[in-house]
């Protein structure tokens, strides 16, 4: 494991690896942002089910998912999005976040840069490969 935080993606979906780009490019942060599937899951207290379902933020032997794991990695950058973060972790906004973002992964596929292998669980998706 490394020292760093985790914020693990699907690799598998164009949608998900996109906004990964735009963490990585325009958002700094403390974390090593992972396609959970490059990662060895072992030693973390997260499993592939977690990791299919949401995005996760690891940071040590904790682990977040969804808009809170979005939380978390944002508290971790400077300025606006550093402000972003704590917004988004405070109980009324994680509330309202929380149904948004699983519209927003249940329909990844039909997002900007999704494909249908996106909506595909893993197990259907390595059949593919």
């Amino acid at each position: 494991m490394t020292d760093r935080p985790l914020f693990l993606y699907d690799g598998d979906c164009a949608f998900c690896s996109s906004c990964a780009q735009f963490l990585t490019r325009r958002i700094p942060n403390t974390a090593d942002v992972v396609a959970w599937q490059h990662t060895d899951l072992d030693g973390l207290p997260v499993t592939q089910d977690d990791c299919e379902n949401a995005v996760q933020w690891v940071d040590g032997g904790r682990a977040t998912a969804g808009p809170r794991a979005i939380a978390d990695l944002l508290r971790t950058s400077t300025g606006v999005w550093k402000l972003a973060g704590h917004a988004l972790a405070f109980p009324p906004i994680e509330l309202l976040a929380r149904p948004v973002y699983r519209v927003i992964a249940n329909n990844r596929d039909k997002l900007p840069g999704g494909t249908p292998t996106c909506a595909l669980p893993q197990a259907e998706r390595d059949k593919l490969a």
